[in-house]
């Protein structure tokens, strides 16, 4: 084989090289600006399920939210962060809570919540019973009595518009991949 054949040869690798590479960052880009994004947890508010510094696959395409989801939401607060959030209650339900006895119900009915740390005894400013608004859900974090949720008038009820996705699992640690 000739020194300019092989010259070419490494060329042609090069090229086929650079090629693969290029389309592979293109499609990670394009799954990671449509289909997934990672968001990162910030604080103890949804304690025992996820925990400061988890860092979450979240599903943009996947909006629409249902009683249990955890969500994160970009809704402009006080804080001046997204949150991540347990879906509580959806537009047309109706939520009180019992905080004496520590219980949630929707609709009249106590929710089972195995995944809270505590029962939700902290009032904050909002009275109840409340309906959620078309549009709207209301959200708690599983770690009640370090949440800010939709327990004060600060958070509120939640726009549909501003959930960024559902979380779909958790990508770091990687000890458990389900989200509760």
């Amino acid at each position: 084989m000739s020194l300019s054949a092989i010259k070419a040869r490494i060329d042609q690798l090069l090229y086929d090289m650079a090629s693969i590479i290029f389309s592979a960052v293109i499609i990670i880009m394009i799954v990671f600006t449509f289909f997934f994004r990672v968001a990162g947890v910030v604080g103890p508010s949804m304690i025992p399920t996820l925990h400061d510094g988890d860092k979450l696959l979240v599903s943009p395409v996947l909006k629409e939210p249902a009683r249990g989801d955890i969500v994160i939401i970009i809704q402009p607060n006080f804080l001046h962060k997204s949150l991540v959030k347990r879906v509580i209650a959806v537009e047309g339900e109706t939520v009180d809570i019992d905080f004496a006895r520590g219980l949630v119900f929707v609709d009249g009915k106590v929710i089972q919540e195995p995944y809270i740390n505590g029962k939700t005894t902290d009032k904050h400013d909002m009275d109840f019973p409340l309906t959620v608004p078309e549009g709207k859900v209301f959200v708690l974090g599983d770690n009640r009595h370090h949440s800010t949720d939709s327990r004060t008038k600060d958070i509120g009820f939640v726009d549909e518009n501003y959930i960024l996705g559902k979380v779909i699992g958790r990508v770091f640690p990687r000890d458990s991949w389900e989200v509760k």
